[in-house]
Order: structure tokens, then C-alpha cells, then sequence
């Protein structure tokens, strides 16, 4: 940047910008009073220093000014006088949240304007940089798109970049199939933040035009605001993906309980009024209660979903489906069984009607992970938890207040009752745990 000023012999420029940029117009160098040629040895002093100062981490810039300048011949046989340096450390947040980045499957690139020893000394500081490949803009220029292609994913620092370098650089990444996140603060960064999947301006430096050309504005500027952001995101996804796969599983397993019933030409095996409190009750308190869970501790160490899937990846049918027939041939076989131990019809919908509930309550639990069996942190989740000891109770006073036995269509059960509703509803968690197992394994592809 040059600027030019009224002083009292006349017109004065002042210069500052890149240490090779501004030596390049500079003819002479003032040493206190004095001023001496700027010869080739007086450029590699200055270059030397400034490229040792970059190595501190330090943005460096040169200064030099015109004496009578005019308004044309500004920039041209100006005088050097001078190196700045600058530091701006990185938050203390900021290489955690570079850890937690790459521990979750997202690779960090550093796109600067400053000089590369500068990017690459900051890189090295936040854990940035492990193989060591820094391109400047000027290389950048020098490849063509088939070479840059094949390189772009093994560049972890950009230096010396123009406008263009960043959107070319973002084009390239969503070529290879990337999804690109792009911040940025200053006009020239609208660009790369427009085509970027996600662009993200700073809330508190970023420029009108940038928050304009953005499609999220980051409030106090701070890289680890994003990587919570991400891990909030694969929150809500995974409560989303909970909250599903329960309510399909369990309508799954009521499903196929009647359609069994209907085709070996049995008698219904619950009556209207139990479907209406096993879908409005049992399964809603739970579900809920799912789409609040706790995060898994191990979130961010798994690597992005493809952005192409949706939630209903082979894994999740397969587990809906398992849960699901399970449970509807759990409660055939334990209605068919009562009828046939020639007790009444009420009674085999009683017990079919709590061993349904039962197993519901088990898939809710089962169903907090995809992955990590149903022992792991089992309950955490207090509202599930509290929603599971809600049901539990009005499901006894069901089963022995005589007033509610009639509109239920419910009895009094004994404790033998108990004991085969309650062992046999438990067969649910063998069963999902042995689909986890070949989820984990890999037999029914990638989990999302």
C-alpha cells in the first residue's frame, strides 16, 4: 500500500507491503541520516532478515518512502527504510482444536497471505504442518489443473496467495470429491467463501462483503468455535439417527406382530386401545428422551459421513429390521403360547401387550449407539431414564389397578408371568448386540 502526503518540500510517499515487493522499487536505503545505494548485496541482507524473522513466527513487512513524489511515479526509485514484525500468536485453543480436527477425519490447510516461512513457523507451532509441503501463490501459478489436482491433498500450507490462488484451491478440493470449508475476513475472501460448501466469515474482523458472501458468520472469530460446531452437528445427526432408528424399529415389530396374527389366522393380539398406548406412550416418552442424548464420547474420533448418504445407510435398515422382526416374533411366539396353554384370550394379549413394552424400553437403551454395545454408559441419559421409570409405573398400575383393567383389557399377572414376559423381552439385547458386532466388523458396509 502507498500513500501519499503534503510535507514542507513537497509531496512525500510512504510504501509498505511484502519485503521482495518493496525492495524491488526501492533504488536506495536510508541508515540513520544517511542514505547509500541499494546494491545486490543490500537486497540479500534485507531478504536474509526478513526471512530469519519469518521463522519467529513474525509477519514482516518493509517500508519505504519517496521524497517530491508525484502521483505516477510513486512506487518507482523509492528509498528502503526498514523491516516490521509482527506477531499475532495462535489462540492457546487453537492446536487442540487442530488435534481434535484431524482425530475426526477433517484436514486443516492454512491459507495465508504472509510469507512462507512466517505460514510455516505458525503451521509447525499449532501441529499444522507434519509432512512439510508449503506452496506460494507464485508455484501455484506455475502448475496446471491436472497437477495441482493430484497434489492438493498433500498441501497443508499456502503463502503469498491472491484472491484467485483461494478459489482455485477450493475448486480443486470439491473436484477430488472434498467437502470444503473455507473462513476468511477480508473482501477478497468472498469469492473462495461463495463456492466454498460451507463459508464461514469472522463476526467480529470480517468485512460486510464477507459476512454478505457467507453462509455461517463465526461471533467471536475463534477456530475452535468451529470444530465445536462440528461436534455439535454430529450430535444432533446422531440423535436424529437415534430417534428413527427406535420409532421404525418399533413400528417394525408391531407391524409384523399384527400381519403375523392376520395371516396364521389367530385372533389380534392387542387390542385398539393397547396400539394407542404403545404408540403414544411407550414410544413417544422414549423417543424423545433419544433425541436429547449425550453426545458419545468418542464423536470426534470418527471420520466424516459421506455427504451423499443419507441416514438410512445399509447399517441402520439392518439394525431397524433385526430389532424389529425380533420383537414381532418374540411377541407371536409368547401369544401363541398362552393360547395354547388353554388360558384366555385377554390373558395372552395381556402378556403379549407388557412383553411389547418391555422390549421397547430395551431398544431405546440399545438404540443410544450404533456402534458401542448397550453396556457402555448405559444410563446416561437421566431423561431416558426417567421417561423408562414413568412408563414402568403407569404400566403396573395397568397391570393390578382392577379400574384399569377393563378399558386395557388387561389381569393381574403372578410372578411367573413376570418372569417369562421380562426373560423373554430380553432376548432383544443379545440379538441387536450380535448386529452391532457385524456392523462394527464391517459386513454391511460403512457406518455413517
Amino acid at each position: 500500500m502507498t500513500t501519499l502526503h503534503q510535507g514542507p518540500d513537497g509531496m512525500v510517499a510512504f510504501s509498505k507491503g511484502a519485503p521482495e515487493v518493496i525492495v524491488a522499487s526501492c533504488t536506495r536505503q536510508r541508515t540513520g541520516q544517511e542514505e547509500s545505494p541499494l546494491d545486490e548485496e543490500a537486497v540479500r541482507i534485507i531478504l536474509d532478515t526478513a526471512k530469519e524473522m519469518t521463522t519467529e513466527a513474525l509477519r514482516v513487512l518493509a517500508v519505504a518512502c519517496k521524497p517530491t513524489a508525484s502521483l505516477d511515479g510513486a512506487e518507482k526509485e523509492m528509498v528502503f527504510l526498514g523491516l516490521a514484525g509482527m506477531i499475532d500468536p495462535p489462540r492457546p485453543e487453537a492446536a487442540e482444536a487442530i488435534k481434535t480436527c484431524t482425530a475426526a477425519g477433517i484436514r486443516p490447510v492454512m491459507i495465508t497471505g504472509d510469507h512462507p516461512g512466517t505460514g510455516e513457523a505458525v503451521a509447525r507451532e499449532l501441529g499444522l504442518l507434519k509432512t512439510g509441503h508449503v506452496v506460494t501463490g507464485a508455484e501455484l501459478e506455475s502448475m496446471s489443473n491436472a497437477e495441482f489436482e493430484q497434489k492438493v491433498e498433500t498441501i497443508e500450507v499456502y503463502a503469498r496467495v491472491s484472491p484467485e490462488h483461494k478459489l482455485r484451491v477450493v475448486t480443486a478440493l470439491q473436484k477430488k470429491g472434498h467437502v470444503a470449508a473455507m473462513t476468511g475476513d477480508g473482501v477478497n475472501d468472498a469469492p473462495a467463501l461463495k463456492k466454498a460448501d460451507v463459508g464461514i466469515a469472522m463476526g467480529i474482523t470480517g468485512t460486510d462483503v464477507t459476512r454478505e458472501a457467507a453462509d455461517m458468520i463465526l461471533t467471536d472469530d475463534n477456530f475452535a468455535s468451529i470444530v465445536g460446531a462440528v461436534e455439535e452437528g454430529r450430535g444432533i445427526f446422531g440423535n436424529v439417527k437415534k430417534y428413527l432408528m427406535y420409532l421404525l424399529s418399533s413400528n417394525i415389530g408391531e407391524i409384523g406382530l399384527i400381519a403375523g396374527a392376520v395371516l396364521t389366522g389367530l385372533p389380534l393380539p392387542l387390542t385398539a386401545v393397547q396400539i394407542l398406548y404403545v404408540n403414544l406412550a411407550t414410544d413417544g416418552l422414549p423417543a424423545l428422551a433419544l433425541s436429547v442424548d449425550p453426545p458419545e464420547s468418542d464423536l470426534m474420533r470418527h471420520p466424516p459421513r459421506n455427504s451423499r448418504d443419507g441416514i438410512f445407510t445399509r447399517p441402520v435398515i439392518f439394525l431397524m429390521l433385526v430389532g424389529g422382526i425380533w420383537s414381532a416374533l418374540i411377541n407371536l411366539s409368547v401369544f401363541v403360547w398362552v393360547l395354547e396353554s388353554e388360558r384366555s384370550v385377554e390373558q395372552a394379549m395381556t402378556l403379549t401387550f407388557l412383553c411389547l413394552i418391555i422390549i421397547q424400553f430395551l431398544k431405546a437403551y440399545n438404540f443410544r449407539s450404533d456402534q458401542h454395545p448397550v453396556f457402555h454408559k448405559t444410563f446416561v441419559n437421566k431423561w431416558l431414564n426417567l421417561a423408562v421409570v414413568w412408563e414402568l409405573v403407569l404400566m403396573i398400575l395397568i397391570v393390578y389397578v382392577p379400574v384399569l383393567h377393563r378399558p386395557f383389557g388387561t389381569y393381574s399377572l403372578s410372578f411367573a408371568d413376570w418372569a417369562l414376559v421380562v426373560g423373554l423381552a430380553f432376548t432383544i439385547v443379545p440379538v441387536l448386540e450380535l448386529g452391532k458386532w457385524m456392523v462394527r466388523r464391517g459386513w454391511l458396509g460403512p457406518l455413517s
